[in-house]
C-alpha cells in the first residue's frame, strides 16, 4: 500500500541518489522518442543515458 510514508521514503531517495534532468523539444516529438524507444524494448531515459553513455566512450575511444 502506497501511502505517506511511502511517498516522503521515495522522495528522499530520489533527492538524495538521482538527477533530474528536463528537455525542451518541439511539440510531439517526445511521443516519437518515446515510441522508438518502446520499440527499442527501452524507456526513453535509459535509451538517451545509453545514447550519451555510447557517445561518449566512441569520443574516449578516438583519443
Amino acid at each position: 500500500m502506497y501511502n505517506e510514508q511511502s511517498k516522503e521514503r521515495t522522495m528522499k531517495y530520489m533527492k538524495e541518489k538521482r538527477d533530474k534532468l528536463t528537455l525542451d523539444m518541439p511539440k510531439g516529438k517526445k511521443e516519437v522518442y518515446k515510441k522508438y524507444a518502446e520499440s527499442k524494448g527501452k524507456s526513453l531515459t535509459a535509451l538517451i543515458m545509453e545514447m550519451l553513455d555510447n557517445e561518449m566512450n566512441a569520443v574516449q575511444s578516438d583519443n
